[in-house]
Protein backbone atom coordinates (compact mmCIF):
# COMPACT_ATOMS: atom_id res chain seq x y z
CA UNK A 1 0.00 0.00 0.00
CA UNK A 2 1.06 3.62 -0.49
CA UNK A 3 1.49 5.98 2.26
CA UNK A 4 -0.83 8.89 2.22
CA UNK A 5 -3.44 11.14 4.35
CA UNK A 6 -6.56 12.12 3.08
CA UNK A 7 -6.87 16.20 4.00
CA UNK A 8 -9.29 18.07 4.32
CA UNK A 9 -12.43 18.54 2.20
CA UNK A 10 -13.26 22.42 1.02
CA UNK A 11 -16.18 23.24 3.39
CA UNK A 12 -16.28 20.22 5.83
CA UNK A 13 -15.25 20.25 9.87
CA UNK A 14 -12.97 17.32 9.01
CA UNK A 15 -9.18 18.59 8.54
CA UNK A 16 -7.41 14.98 8.50
CA UNK A 17 -7.73 11.50 8.66
CA UNK A 18 -4.70 9.72 8.49
CA UNK A 19 -4.70 5.19 8.80
CA UNK A 20 -1.60 3.52 10.26
CA UNK A 21 -0.47 0.50 10.61
CA UNK A 22 2.92 -0.36 12.38
CA UNK A 23 3.96 3.14 12.47
CA UNK A 24 3.12 3.94 8.96
CA UNK A 25 0.61 5.63 7.35
CA UNK A 26 -1.75 3.42 4.79
CA UNK A 27 -3.68 5.09 1.67
CA UNK A 28 -7.73 4.24 2.03
CA UNK A 29 -9.88 3.80 -0.84
CA UNK A 30 -12.58 6.80 1.41
CA UNK A 31 -13.81 9.86 0.35
CA UNK A 32 -11.95 12.46 3.54
CA UNK A 33 -14.48 13.61 5.21
CA UNK A 34 -16.20 9.27 4.38
CA UNK A 35 -15.40 8.48 8.17
CA UNK A 36 -17.65 5.74 8.46
CA UNK A 37 -15.91 4.36 5.34
CA UNK A 38 -12.79 4.55 6.98
CA UNK A 39 -13.63 3.27 10.33
CA UNK A 40 -14.32 0.08 8.76
CA UNK A 41 -11.61 0.03 6.56
CA UNK A 42 -9.64 0.03 9.51
CA UNK A 43 -11.89 -3.02 10.91
CA UNK A 44 -11.48 -5.04 8.24
CA UNK A 45 -7.54 -4.67 8.62
CA UNK A 46 -5.02 -6.01 10.94
CA UNK A 47 -4.67 -6.34 14.18
CA UNK A 48 -3.20 -2.81 15.51
CA UNK A 49 -4.44 -1.15 12.64
CA UNK A 50 -6.12 2.56 13.79
CA UNK A 51 -7.39 5.38 12.20
CA UNK A 52 -6.33 9.36 13.37
CA UNK A 53 -9.39 11.96 12.66
CA UNK A 54 -8.83 15.66 13.21
CA UNK A 55 -12.04 17.81 13.60
CA UNK A 56 -11.94 21.85 13.66
CA UNK A 57 -15.26 23.68 15.08
CA UNK A 58 -17.46 21.12 14.28
CA UNK A 59 -21.15 21.56 14.58
CA UNK A 60 -23.63 19.37 16.72
CA UNK A 61 -24.64 17.69 13.29
CA UNK A 62 -20.94 16.89 12.77
CA UNK A 63 -20.30 15.50 15.95
CA UNK A 64 -23.41 13.44 16.40
CA UNK A 65 -22.30 11.48 13.41
CA UNK A 66 -18.60 11.37 14.53
CA UNK A 67 -20.21 10.13 17.29
CA UNK A 68 -22.33 6.85 15.99
CA UNK A 69 -19.47 5.74 13.92
CA UNK A 70 -17.03 5.89 16.24
CA UNK A 71 -19.28 5.02 19.61
CA UNK A 72 -18.37 8.16 21.67
CA UNK A 73 -20.46 8.84 24.78
CA UNK A 74 -22.54 11.79 24.41
CA UNK A 75 -21.18 13.21 27.30
CA UNK A 76 -17.56 13.83 26.13
CA UNK A 77 -19.11 14.86 22.70
CA UNK A 78 -20.81 17.91 24.59
CA UNK A 79 -17.82 18.72 26.33
CA UNK A 80 -16.02 18.55 23.29
CA UNK A 81 -18.09 21.16 21.72
CA UNK A 82 -17.52 23.91 24.06
CA UNK A 83 -15.00 26.37 23.74
CA UNK A 84 -14.46 27.16 27.75
CA UNK A 85 -14.48 23.58 29.35
CA UNK A 86 -12.19 23.04 31.94
CA UNK A 87 -9.04 20.75 31.20
CA UNK A 88 -10.06 17.24 32.29
CA UNK A 89 -10.03 13.06 32.05
CA UNK A 90 -13.42 11.50 31.46
CA UNK A 91 -13.33 7.93 31.25
CA UNK A 92 -16.15 5.84 28.98
CA UNK A 93 -15.82 2.02 28.71
CA UNK A 94 -12.72 1.65 26.67
CA UNK A 95 -12.95 5.36 25.57
CA UNK A 96 -11.22 8.15 27.22
CA UNK A 97 -11.92 12.13 26.51
CA UNK A 98 -9.03 14.03 27.22
CA UNK A 99 -9.79 18.08 27.56
CA UNK A 100 -6.87 20.35 27.10
CA UNK A 101 -6.69 24.47 26.78
CA UNK A 102 -4.71 25.63 23.83
CA UNK A 103 -2.80 29.69 24.58
CA UNK A 104 -1.49 31.66 21.90
CA UNK A 105 0.28 34.97 23.05
CA UNK A 106 -0.82 37.98 20.55
CA UNK A 107 1.53 40.03 19.75
CA UNK A 108 0.67 43.82 19.70
CA UNK A 109 -2.12 43.48 22.02
CA UNK A 110 0.69 41.46 24.85
CA UNK A 111 -2.52 38.95 26.26
CA UNK A 112 -2.88 35.29 25.69
CA UNK A 113 -5.87 33.79 24.05
CA UNK A 114 -6.94 30.47 24.55
CA UNK A 115 -8.65 27.41 22.57
CA UNK A 116 -9.52 23.98 23.67
CA UNK A 117 -8.24 20.98 21.85
CA UNK A 118 -10.54 17.26 22.86
CA UNK A 119 -9.28 14.09 21.75
CA UNK A 120 -11.37 10.54 21.84
CA UNK A 121 -9.42 7.66 22.58
CA UNK A 122 -10.27 4.18 21.65
CA UNK A 123 -8.83 1.03 20.79
CA UNK A 124 -8.27 1.84 17.36
CA UNK A 125 -9.17 5.47 17.01
CA UNK A 126 -8.44 8.67 18.19
CA UNK A 127 -10.49 11.81 17.27
CA UNK A 128 -8.90 15.27 17.85
CA UNK A 129 -11.69 18.24 17.91
CA UNK A 130 -10.28 21.80 17.89
CA UNK A 131 -12.43 24.94 19.02
CA UNK A 132 -10.33 28.20 18.41
CA UNK A 133 -7.35 29.25 15.98
CA UNK A 134 -4.53 28.70 18.54
CA UNK A 135 -3.62 25.43 17.62
CA UNK A 136 -2.82 23.91 14.74
CA UNK A 137 -2.21 19.97 14.04
CA UNK A 138 -0.41 19.86 10.72
CA UNK A 139 3.13 20.50 12.29
CA UNK A 140 2.09 17.71 15.11
CA UNK A 141 1.04 15.12 12.74
CA UNK A 142 4.19 15.69 10.31
CA UNK A 143 6.69 15.48 13.39
CA UNK A 144 5.25 12.47 15.03
CA UNK A 145 5.00 10.62 11.26
CA UNK A 146 9.12 11.17 11.95
CA UNK A 147 9.02 8.89 14.93
CA UNK A 148 7.65 5.30 13.60
CA UNK A 149 8.73 3.71 16.85
CA UNK A 150 5.90 6.15 18.84
CA UNK A 151 3.25 5.64 15.96
CA UNK A 152 3.31 2.18 16.52
CA UNK A 153 2.30 1.92 19.95
CA UNK A 154 -1.68 3.07 18.67
CA UNK A 155 -3.47 5.61 18.97
CA UNK A 156 -1.85 6.88 22.59
CA UNK A 157 1.15 8.13 20.22
CA UNK A 158 -1.02 10.56 18.81
CA UNK A 159 -2.91 12.12 22.04
CA UNK A 160 1.14 11.90 23.45
CA UNK A 161 2.16 13.84 20.27
CA UNK A 162 -1.03 16.54 21.04
CA UNK A 163 -0.41 16.89 24.41
CA UNK A 164 3.72 17.21 23.83
CA UNK A 165 2.96 19.81 21.55
CA UNK A 166 0.26 21.78 23.60
CA UNK A 167 2.77 22.13 26.61
CA UNK A 168 5.43 23.68 23.98
CA UNK A 169 2.83 26.13 23.33
CA UNK A 170 2.81 26.59 26.88
CA UNK A 171 6.45 27.11 27.49
CA UNK A 172 6.28 29.59 24.54
CA UNK A 173 3.95 31.64 26.06
CA UNK A 174 4.81 32.23 29.96
CA UNK A 175 8.43 32.59 28.21
CA UNK A 176 6.18 36.04 26.16
CA UNK A 177 4.68 36.70 29.53
CA UNK A 178 8.04 36.90 31.32
CA UNK A 179 9.33 39.00 29.29
CA UNK A 180 6.47 41.37 29.65
CA UNK A 181 6.93 41.51 33.37
CA UNK A 182 10.95 42.40 32.61
CA UNK A 183 9.01 45.23 30.58
CA UNK A 184 6.51 46.15 33.98
CA UNK A 185 9.33 45.50 36.21
CA UNK A 186 11.80 47.57 34.22
CA UNK A 187 8.97 50.44 34.08
CA UNK A 188 8.40 50.78 38.25
CA UNK A 189 12.18 51.36 38.71
CA UNK A 190 11.70 54.12 35.99
CA UNK A 191 12.71 57.73 36.54
CA UNK A 192 9.28 59.55 36.33
CA UNK A 193 7.32 56.40 34.89
CA UNK A 194 3.76 56.44 35.51
CA UNK A 195 1.68 54.17 37.67
CA UNK A 196 1.82 50.86 36.64
CA UNK A 197 -0.51 48.97 39.05
CA UNK A 198 -3.09 48.54 35.45
CA UNK A 199 -0.54 46.98 33.44
CA UNK A 200 0.50 44.74 36.76
CA UNK A 201 -3.10 44.04 36.96
CA UNK A 202 -3.71 43.08 33.11
CA UNK A 203 -0.78 40.46 33.85
CA UNK A 204 -1.67 38.92 36.84
CA UNK A 205 -5.77 38.31 34.80
CA UNK A 206 -2.65 36.23 31.90
CA UNK A 207 -1.25 34.41 34.81
CA UNK A 208 -4.38 33.23 36.04
CA UNK A 209 -5.37 31.69 32.73
CA UNK A 210 -2.00 30.54 32.51
CA UNK A 211 -2.65 28.53 35.55
CA UNK A 212 -6.49 27.78 34.75
CA UNK A 213 -5.17 26.42 31.56
CA UNK A 214 -1.52 24.35 33.27
CA UNK A 215 -2.70 23.17 36.35
CA UNK A 216 -5.50 20.70 35.56
CA UNK A 217 -3.38 19.07 32.84
CA UNK A 218 -1.16 17.41 35.90
CA UNK A 219 -3.35 14.80 36.99
CA UNK A 220 -4.92 13.66 33.56
CA UNK A 221 -1.10 13.35 32.08
CA UNK A 222 0.30 11.32 35.32
CA UNK A 223 -2.76 8.98 34.26
CA UNK A 224 -1.16 7.90 30.96
CA UNK A 225 2.00 8.31 32.33
CA UNK A 226 1.64 5.95 34.85
CA UNK A 227 -0.48 2.98 33.53
CA UNK A 228 -3.58 4.09 34.53
CA UNK A 229 -5.02 3.81 30.99
CA UNK A 230 -6.56 1.40 29.09
CA UNK A 231 -4.44 1.31 25.68
CA UNK A 232 -1.46 3.04 27.09
CA UNK A 233 1.79 0.21 26.85
CA UNK A 234 4.54 -0.13 28.80
CA UNK A 235 6.65 1.50 26.31
CA UNK A 236 4.37 4.55 25.58
CA UNK A 237 4.34 5.45 29.16
CA UNK A 238 7.32 7.13 29.42
CA UNK A 239 6.75 9.51 26.58
CA UNK A 240 3.74 10.86 28.65
CA UNK A 241 6.06 11.07 31.67
CA UNK A 242 8.67 13.69 29.73
CA UNK A 243 5.32 15.70 28.96
CA UNK A 244 4.99 15.54 32.82
CA UNK A 245 8.03 16.77 33.43
CA UNK A 246 7.89 19.36 31.08
CA UNK A 247 4.35 20.86 32.47
CA UNK A 248 5.68 20.76 35.53
CA UNK A 249 8.41 22.92 34.60
CA UNK A 250 6.42 25.46 33.24
CA UNK A 251 3.88 25.44 36.17
CA UNK A 252 7.14 26.43 38.21
CA UNK A 253 7.98 28.83 35.50
CA UNK A 254 4.21 30.33 35.81
CA UNK A 255 4.51 30.50 39.99
CA UNK A 256 7.83 32.12 39.58
CA UNK A 257 6.26 35.01 37.17
CA UNK A 258 3.41 35.27 39.88
CA UNK A 259 5.79 36.02 42.20
CA UNK A 260 7.34 38.10 40.17
CA UNK A 261 4.35 40.06 39.62
CA UNK A 262 3.69 40.65 43.31
CA UNK A 263 7.48 42.03 43.96
CA UNK A 264 6.58 44.35 41.22
CA UNK A 265 3.06 45.55 42.56
CA UNK A 266 4.56 45.74 45.89
CA UNK A 267 7.42 48.01 44.66
CA UNK A 268 5.16 49.72 42.53
CA UNK A 269 2.62 50.69 45.61
CA UNK A 270 5.86 51.58 47.36
CA UNK A 271 7.21 54.10 44.87
CA UNK A 272 3.77 55.55 44.55
CA UNK A 273 3.49 55.68 48.33
CA UNK A 274 6.96 57.54 48.50
CA UNK A 275 6.14 60.04 45.20
CA UNK A 276 3.21 60.96 47.01
CA UNK A 277 4.45 61.61 50.56
CA UNK A 278 7.41 63.54 48.55
CA UNK A 279 4.08 65.65 46.84
CA UNK A 280 2.74 66.15 50.48
CA UNK A 281 5.71 67.56 51.80
CA UNK A 282 5.96 69.61 48.62
CA UNK A 283 2.38 71.11 49.23
CA UNK A 284 3.13 71.48 53.04
CA UNK A 285 6.13 73.51 52.35
CA UNK A 286 4.47 75.82 50.11
CA UNK A 287 2.22 76.08 52.15
CA UNK A 288 3.95 76.80 55.41
CA UNK A 289 5.70 79.82 53.09
CA UNK A 290 2.31 81.02 51.80
CA UNK A 291 1.25 81.43 55.84
CA UNK A 292 4.19 83.45 56.87
CA UNK A 293 3.39 86.07 54.77
CA UNK A 294 0.00 85.54 55.35
CA UNK A 295 0.19 86.15 59.22
CA UNK A 296 2.42 89.54 58.59
CA UNK A 297 -0.56 90.73 56.20
CA UNK A 298 -3.30 89.94 58.59
CA UNK A 299 -1.07 91.40 61.63
CA UNK A 300 -0.79 95.22 59.34
CA UNK A 301 -4.17 94.74 58.16
CA UNK A 302 -5.89 94.62 60.97
CA UNK A 303 -5.68 98.69 61.52
CA UNK A 304 -5.37 99.31 65.53
CA UNK A 305 -5.23 102.77 66.26
CA UNK A 306 -1.97 102.55 68.00
CA UNK A 307 0.72 100.64 65.42
CA UNK A 308 3.48 102.79 65.18
CA UNK A 309 4.67 101.36 61.82
CA UNK A 310 1.97 102.50 60.42
CA UNK A 311 3.17 106.32 60.76
CA UNK A 312 6.95 105.24 60.19
CA UNK A 313 8.31 106.49 56.59
CA UNK A 314 9.19 103.15 55.89
CA UNK A 315 6.25 101.22 57.25
CA UNK A 316 5.30 100.31 53.96
CA UNK A 317 9.02 98.86 52.88
CA UNK A 318 9.50 97.41 56.05
CA UNK A 319 6.57 95.33 55.65
CA UNK A 320 7.23 93.55 52.75
CA UNK A 321 11.03 93.18 53.51
CA UNK A 322 9.34 91.28 56.42
CA UNK A 323 7.36 88.95 54.05
CA UNK A 324 10.06 88.32 51.61
CA UNK A 325 12.39 87.28 54.46
CA UNK A 326 9.93 85.06 56.09
CA UNK A 327 9.76 83.00 52.83
CA UNK A 328 13.32 83.20 51.76
CA UNK A 329 13.93 82.04 55.31
CA UNK A 330 11.72 79.49 55.16
CA UNK A 331 12.47 78.37 51.21
CA UNK A 332 15.98 77.67 52.08
CA UNK A 333 14.77 75.49 55.85
CA UNK A 334 12.74 73.42 53.11
CA UNK A 335 14.89 72.97 50.00
CA UNK A 336 17.85 71.96 52.70
CA UNK A 337 15.76 69.55 54.38
CA UNK A 338 14.51 68.28 51.10
CA UNK A 339 10.96 68.84 51.01
CA UNK A 340 11.32 71.56 48.02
Amino acid sequence: MTHATIDRTPGSAVAYTAVYRSGAKLQVAAAPDDLAAVRDAVRKGQAGDFVSVGLHEPDADTMRSVAKIFGLHRLAVEDSLGHAERPKLEKYGDMVLLVMRTLAYVKGADSVATGQVALFMGPDYVVTVRQGAHFEMESVRREIEKHVDVLKEGPAAIVYAVSDRVVDVYEEVVSQLDGDVDDVSDAVFATGAADASLRIHQLNGEVTTLRRAIRPVASPIHQFAHGEIDGVSAKAQPFFRDVADHLARVADAVEAIDNRLSSAFDANMSRIGVQQNDDMRRMSAWAAIAAAVTVLAGIYGMNFSHMPELDWRFGYAWGLLLMVLSSVVLYRQFKKSGWL
